[in-house]
């Protein structure tokens, strides 16, 4: 099995794990409930997609005491 001649250098490394990071989500407000949704996917609140709605949402109750 091939083994590396010199040791990688720190810059080396770090030049090449640059991209290895997390990102922050992106988030836009909804047109209808204007709430924070991820871009270009329907919105988990009210189940609308570009004006139209999509998904057919059914909140649930709190039972409350």
């Amino acid at each position: 099995m091939a083994h590396p001649k010199r040791k990688f250098s720190h810059s080396r490394t770090h030049k090449r794990r640059t991209h290895q990071k997390l990102e922050i989500p992106k988030l836009v407000p909804c047109s209808e409930c204007k709430r924070l949704k991820p871009a270009h996917m329907v919105c988990p609140f009210c189940g609308y997609y570009r004006g139209k709605e999509v998904v057919t949402i059914e909140f649930k109750e709190k039972k409350k005491k």
